[in-house]
């Protein structure tokens, strides 16, 4: 069957630039006087760089679209009080780090999650110490990732030559220099990005900019200068990329940094035959700036490397999935940069790729893929990176393909309305249930999990806690019932179904957010009545049973799950689906207690004691089916609601979720 074509359209304003929005934020903590910054990305790396400094002392407001730090110097940040908590951010960690070992008398200790722990930070502290700084590392023995101690001293001057282009590493010799009045010079075999660089300048610092390095001499002093952060074009990238893999129409891109040392994607997808036009480009702050349009492309293979690489390397995830589509081999080498970063970005992109049908083979430095038509198909593990989320949601948006994502929230870090605007840009029709829903600001969604045996209330009581909490519900059960009610359709026995046939059908099934739950549709409509219907009842365990149907019904409950905070019911819910769920419920009953209500529920009456026997040993027989599936997780909280009111157990939950919430969020 030929699939559907994809048409593209919109104009998107990917999110403010994170290299420049970091830096306008330290730079005008540096600086005395106001600095007025807008459209910066209020992302949640660049909300770790403003608490980082808030700790220390600097006056910044909380993010907005426009908003001015009145910044006091340099010399009026402090040590924080307590230790510096970078989240997943490698930008803050290694500036930050540079400004504080500059600031003579004053220490910090850094932290982060366990992506940025493994990280490594030697690379900054051996040139940090150089200059007689003094750094700690604070973990296992051998281990020179956070947590790591930072100490303030009186630094020297430094010449250092960096193996590797990093404009990271050369940011913090930078700003140590600065904070210290010391004269720093950096060379580089390539040219890194070089925000640092033109901000700097913009500011009043007096530097030598060359291609194989920078000089800044001693006893320099930033002045204040107002900010208007461009569009990230890492950011970008994704919907450039979505243009050029899509079968017809157009994507305008606004206000997007063109800066030279950022623009190396952008070479290569027009090499691979991409076209990318540029309007409007203008000059503002020492920054190139112009809205892209780009249209469908036939993609060549192609080869990366050498002094590319530095201009690309974030993008390169985006860039080896739309290899995939690409006819030929295309080859990624001298990246090894790419294993340091939020993951292995070689081996994590190779094995997803693979594990959607392509093939893709990792190179010590890089990778090789030769793409095709081929339908994709499978399910994407992110390990919390946010780039990989993003350029596998692009290739789950093409027709044909079949592809979940098992962290959509994770581009909260860089681009929190990822999914909303790949929504648009390729409209309902094109939507598949890959696609998560437009992932809201702010923190991480809250999952309540709820789980427990058949009829022990879980649905209705989720149902309750989710509209008390003001959350959506979503009745993972319903999933299983959708799919047992095609399954009955095709008229085969019971008996004789298997996982692939079952799983044949479930194209079928589509989901949609409503104000307040997350519902299943069958070729597009309700079929809420039918699903609850003796016939799929009695059937539905057996569906529940298929480890293929269950991965299945995870990936939509998870998918669902990743746009907002919500209630979630059914089973493995706080074992497999959300293992980590903030706040796990299990609920168990009396198998009589559970039975009267079911038929309740079901008659709308009183039943009587024989049927509710009948009843009583159907389910007892559906626990033993679902025996594997009834544990609790180690740290769900247990409810034994047989001599409880629905009212009462739902008092007690939503008790538990405003605690949970309010412990996690700091309120």
């Amino acid at each position: 069957m030929a699939r559907s074509p994809l048409a593209v359209r919109g104009v998107i304003r990917a999110p403010g630039d994170k290299s420049i929005s970091h830096r306008s934020l330290i730079f005008a903590a540096m600086a005395s006087g106001p600095t007025r910054i807008r459209d910066i990305l209020a992302s949640a790396d660049v909300h770790a760089t403003a608490g980082a400094l808030r700790a220390m002392g600097a006056d910044i407001p909380a993010l907005s679209d426009d908003f001015v730090v009145n910044g006091r110097g340099v010399a009026s940040l402090h040590s924080p009080v307590s230790p510096l908590d970078c989240g997943n951010s490698g930008t803050t960690t290694r500036l930050i780090a540079g400004l504080v070992a500059g600031l003579a008398g004053r220490a910090a200790r850094f932290e982060g999650d366990a992506s940025l722990s493994r990280r490594p930070m030697r690379r900054i502290a051996a040139p940090l110490t150089q200059m007689g700084a003094r750094i700690d590392f604070e973990g296992a023995t051998g281990h020179d990732g956070l947590p790591m101690r930072v100490h303030g001293m009186p630094l020297s001057a430094i010449t250092f030559v960096n193996t590797h282009a990093s404009a990271q590493v050369k940011g913090a010799l930078m700003l140590a220099g600065l904070a210290s009045g010391s004269g720093v010079t950096v060379q580089e075999p390539q040219r890194s990005r070089d925000h640092t660089e033109r901000m700097l300048i913009a500011r009043g610092v007096q530097l030598t900019v060359s291609d194989d390095g920078v000089l800044l001499p001693p006893a320099q002093t930033l002045n204040a200068v107002d900010v208007v952060v461009p569009s990230d074009p890492s950011s970008a990238t994704f919907f450039v990329a979505l243009a050029a893999l899509a079968d017809e129409g157009e994507i305008r891109l606004e206000n997007v940094c063109l800066n030279p040392t950022r623009t190396g994607a952008f070479d290569v997808l027009r090499r691979m035959g991409v076209r990318i036009d540029v309007e409007d480009e203008r000059t503002i702050g020492g920054e190139v700036i112009g809205t892209l349009v780009v249209f469908p492309a036939s993609l060549q293979a192609t080869s990366i490397g050498g002094a590319e690489i530095p201009r690309c390397i974030d993008e390169l995830p985006m860039i080896a999935c739309v290899a995939a589509r690409a006819v030929g081999e295309t080859r990624i080498t001298d990246a090894g940069e790419l294993r340091v970063k939020e993951s292995d970005r070689i081996r994590a992109v190779v094995e997803n790729l693979r594990r959607l049908g392509v093939d893709a083979e990792e190179l010590p430095d890089g990778m090789r893929i030769i793409g095709s038509n081929a339908s994709l198909s499978g399910h994407v593990v992110t390990h919390g990176d946010h780039r990989l989320a993003m350029a596998f949601g692009i290739l789950g948006a093409l027709p044909g393909n079949r592809i979940t994502i098992d962290d959509p929230g994770c581009v909260s870090v860089s681009y929190p309305a990822f999914w909303r605007d790949l929504a648009q840009a390729v409209g309902p029709a094109t939507q598949s249930s890959a696609n998560a829903p437009a992932i809201a600001n702010g923190p991480k969604p809250l999952v309540i999990a709820i789980d427990g045996p058949a009829a022990s209330g879980k649905s209705s009581t989720a149902q309750w806690v989710a509209q008390l909490l003001n959350v959506h519900h979503v009745d993972s059960g319903a999933f299983y019932r959708a799919i047992t009610l095609l399954a009955l359709g095709t008229g085969v026995a019971p008996e004789l179904w298997t996982s692939q046939a079952v799983l044949a059908e479930a194209h079928r099934i589509t989901w949609r957010l409503t104000e307040r739950s997350v519902l299943p549709l069958v070729d597009g409509a309700e079929h809420d009545e039918a699903m609850r219907d003796a016939p799929v009842t009695r059937q539905v365990s057996r569906v529940a049973q298929m480890a293929a149907v269950r991965h299945w019904v995870n990936d939509q409950v998870r998918a669902a799950g990743a746009a907002t905070d919500v209630v979630v019911d059914g089973r493995d819910i706080g074992t497999a689906v959300f293992p980590t769920a903030a706040l796990k419920v299990f609920l168990v009953a009396d198998p009589w207690e559970r039975a009267r209500r079911r038929l309740i529920q079901r008659l709308g009456r009183r039943p009587n004691d024989a049927e509710i026997a009948e009843e009583t040993e159907a389910l007892v027989a559906r626990d033993a089916l679902d025996a594997a599936q009834s544990a609790p997780a180690r740290d769900a909280i247990t409810i034994d609601t047989t001599t409880v009111t629905q009212e009462e157990q739902v008092e007690r939950i939503v008790a538990l979720a405003k605690a949970t919430r309010d412990r996690i969020r700091g309120h």
